[in-house]
C-alpha cells in the first residue's frame, strides 16, 4: 500500500530539478495543471506529455513509481472517462439501447483522461522532489503578501506540510495493522467489494487511534522546542533564488506561451477534433 501512494513521498537524488527552489516547483505545477485545461488538442496534450516525460527523466525519478500513485484515483479516472464517453454528438460510432457513443463524447472522455492523469503525475514529480519541510517554506515565502491581509500563511503552510508528512506515515501504520490482523486469521480479499470494504472497518479504529497519538506526540514536540504560531522565526537555510531558478522561470514561460499557441492557434483548432 506505501508503494502505491506517491504523493507526500520524497525520493533523495542530486538532480537539478531537486536543486530548484520550491516557489519555481509550486509555480511550475500550478502553471502546468492550470495549461491542462486550456482548449484541449492533441497537438497540446502530446506537448504537455512530452515536457512531463522530460521533467521525469531529468529528475531520475523512477516512472513506475510515479505511476504507481495512479492506483488510488484509478476509479475516478476510469469513472470521469466512463461519465463523458456516452455524451451527446453527431457522430454515432455505437449504439445499444439507450447508450450512444458517439465521436464527440469519445474525444472528450480521451481528453479528461488524460488531464487527469497529467495532473496527478505533475503532482507526485513536485512531492518526489520536494521535501515537505521545503514545500513549506515556498509557499509561505510565495504567499507572504497574504499576511498584509490577515491571512495566517504560516499556519496554513504548517498544516499541509504536516499532512503531506502523514500521509506516507498513516500509510505505512495501516499496512502494519492489515498484516497483523491477516496473521490473526482476518481475510480482506475474498468476497465482492461490498463484502471486502466492511471488513477493512476494523482497521480504520487502530489507524484513528495511531493518528491522534502521532498528533499529540507531535504537538507535544512543538511546544517543548518552543514553537509558537504567529511569531517571526529564522531559518537555517533560507530560500535564495539562484541562476538556475532564473533559467526555470524562463522555461516555465515559454512552456505556457507555446500551450496557449497551441491552444488558440489553427494548428490547435484543428487537432482539438483529431
Amino acid at each position: 500500500m506505501i508503494g502505491e501512494i506517491s504523493f507526500g513521498q520524497y525520493y533523495q537524488a542530486d538532480t537539478p530539478v531537486h536543486k530548484l527552489d520550491p516557489r519555481v516547483k509550486l509555480l511550475a505545477t500550478l502553471l502546468f495543471v492550470i495549461s491542462l485545461f486550456l482548449p484541449a488538442s492533441l497537438a497540446g496534450m502530446i506537448f504537455a506529455g512530452l515536457c512531463l516525460l522530460a521533467l521525469i527523466r531529468l529528475s531520475q525519478v523512477p516512472l513506475r513509481l510515479i505511476v504507481k500513485g495512479l492506483r488510488p484515483v484509478l476509479f475516478i479516472i476510469v469513472f470521469s472517462f466512463l461519465a463523458n464517453l456516452f455524451g451527446p454528438g453527431d457522430r454515432i460510432l455505437w449504439r445499444l439501447g439507450f447508450l450512444t457513443l458517439t465521436y464527440e463524447g469519445l474525444v472528450r472522455a480521451v481528453y479528461l483522461a488524460l488531464r487527469l492523469v497529467y495532473l496527478v503525475l505533475g503532482s507526485s514529480l513536485m512531492t518526489f522532489t520536494t521535501t515537505p519541510w521545503r514545500l513549506t517554506d515556498g509557499l509561505e515565502k510565495g504567499l507572504h503578501f497574504l499576511t498584509y491581509v490577515r491571512v495566517p500563511v504560516h499556519e496554513l503552510a504548517m498544516m499541509m506540510a504536516i499532512a503531506l508528512k502523514f500521509i506516507p506515515i498513516l500509510a505505512e501504520e495501516l499496512e502494519r495493522i492489515k498484516d497483523a490482523q491477516i496473521s490473526r486469521g482476518a481475510d480482506f480479499e475474498s468476497g465482492n467489494i461490498i463484502d471486502r470494504g466492511r471488513r477493512l472497518m476494523p482497521l480504520l479504529v487502530p489507524l484513528f487511534v495511531s493518528a491522534i497519538r502521532r498528533a499529540s506526540d507531535l504537538a507535544m514536540a512543538l511546544e517543548v522546542r518552543g514553537y509558537a504560531p504567529g511569531k517571526k522565526r529564522t531559518r537555517l537555510h533560507p530560500l535564495k533564488y539562484s541562476r538556475q531558478d532564473y533559467l526555470a522561470y524562463g522555461l516555465i514561460l515559454l512552456y505556457m506561451i507555446i500551450m496557449i499557441i497551441i491552444a488558440f492557434s489553427p494548428i490547435g483548432r484543428w487537432s482539438a477534433g483529431l
